[in-house]
């Protein structure tokens, strides 16, 4: 199965303070047009999606709505995208197909690790692995596999500069 960690595309400051302030941010229209650019990008790589899981948070929501251009399946809305990495969220990952999940740092790179090298922290403990695999807004990583921790290698790491031309 091939998985797609796709970061959400830029999206304007909250409007206030505090969660739900964070939770209703929409993307920037500068964002909305790179990212269009990432989709335009994906597809000529002969990417199509047979589901898309994506945060519930609007940027998320509005950059899987975007990716959704890709999409032969369906999207769904899982909270577990707006948190840190869970066996319970890799349990919504289905084992087979191609699979975009739309999502927030450092989340997604935290999960990158887990997924590449079975682990979330190096050996000093002192740095999450995660780090190491930084995400852009708009950033997609590419892993091909079992998704389980350790099951997948990386097939690319596209930030969005890469469909900018």
């Amino acid at each position: 199965m091939e998985l797609l960690l796709v970061r959400h595309a830029l999206a304007l400051p909250p409007e206030g303070e505090g969660e739900e302030a964070d939770h209703l941010r929409p993307l920037a229209p500068r964002g909305v047009r790179r990212f269009r650019k990432v989709v335009r990008g994906l597809r000529g790589l002969g990417v199509k999606l047979d589901l898309i899981l994506t945060s519930p948070k609007r940027r998320a929501l509005e950059t899987a709505e975007l990716l959704a251009d890709l999409l032969e399946g369906e999207t769904r809305v899982t909270p577990l995208l707006a948190a840190p990495p869970s066996e319970a969220l890799l349990a919504e990952i289905p084992h087979q197909g191609r699979v975009a999940l739309v999502g927030h740092e450092p989340y997604l790179s935290t999960l990158l690790a887990w997924l590449l090298l079975g682990d979330f922290m190096g050996a000093s403990a002192r740095e999450p692995l995660g780090a190491r695999f930084p995400l852009k807004k708009g950033g997609v990583a590419w892993l091909e596999g079992n998704p389980v921790p350790g099951g997948m290698g990386l097939k690319a790491l596209l930030p969005p500069k890469v469909f900018q031309l």
